[in-house]
């Protein structure tokens, strides 16, 4: 089943008005030239955020970053693969340089890996899904954190999976990475609840992607939100509106159609 890949910008949204609730912010988003990541990029803009954004593809690099110019937001686009420390390094500089700061971080790239059994799992299906998912989350937020922890302030949220917290079978490295995140999400936040900075899980839930109609192939992706429907939470995140909140876990379709933040 194929699905139709419309703008952000152009769908009907449930995703709260704007209301400059990030101005002033910048906002690194990983993963952010497609999918939730693009969706996200867009309801930052939105909000008055600086938004750096990064990928391995040049083109749809430019696309996101025309999209977000339109807009009238200040772009810092990378173009990168975090395959190792040194790509971290060299992203988050990059933003740090271009913006003088780094006030929030979604961690929201990663890659499913092949549906299949751990018992015939891939052993480089394995590391590349946990080099992916969990070695580069881990990379980023590291450097993202020695810039936001001098400034006494930031924000972190790292986007999840309904599998981190109850495996299933045959979601193998992809379960097992989201869940070691979580787990690094929980370390972080009770290591740095005095320094300023919070540590935040988000997980999406079903939602109209390539990614999940790979993993889901016979699901009719009509009956699901589309990506712009659960930016909500994310801005709260973002936002000072929950300063104070620190080591929690959301779920973002609790948080679709809600303006109160």
């Amino acid at each position: 089943m194929t699905t139709e890949t419309v703008s952000p910008a152009a769908e009907a949204t449930k995703a709260a008005p704007p209301e400059n609730r990030l101005a002033g912010k910048v906002v690194l988003i990983t993963g952010s030239t497609r999918g939730i990541g693009r969706a996200l990029a867009h309801a930052c803009a939105a909000e008055g955020a600086k938004v750096a954004i990064c990928g391995r593809n040049r083109e749809d690099l430019v696309a996101v970053s025309d999209e977000l110019n339109s807009m009238g937001a200040e772009v810092c686009a990378v173009k990168i693969d975090l395959s190792d420390y040194s790509s971290a390094i060299k992203l988050v500089d990059g933003v740090h340089r271009a913006f003088g700061r780094i006030d929030v971080l979604i961690n929201n790239h990663g890659v499913l890996g092949p549906m299949e059994t751990l018992m015939e799992y891939p052993d480089e299906e394995w590391e590349r899904v946990m080099n992916t998912n969990l070695n580069s989350t881990y990379w980023v937020t590291k450097e993202v954190l020695g810039k936001m922890v001098p400034q006494k302030s930031g924000s972190v949220v790292m986007v999840s999976s309904g599998v981190a917290r109850a495996g299933r079978a045959k979601w193998g490295a992809y379960a097992v990475s989201k869940a070691g995140m979580e787990c690094m999400a929980e370390v972080i936040s009770d290591e740095l609840r005095d320094q300023g900075v919070r540590v935040n899980v988000v997980n999406p839930g079903a939602t109209r992607t390539e990614m999940r109609a790979q993993a889901v192939p016979g699901e009719d992706p009509a009956a699901l939100p589309a990506p712009v429907d659960i930016t909500n939470v994310f801005v709260y995140l973002a936002s000072d509106a929950s300063k104070g909140v620190n080591g929690e876990r959301f779920e973002a379709r609790d948080w679709i159609g809600r303006a109160d933040f």
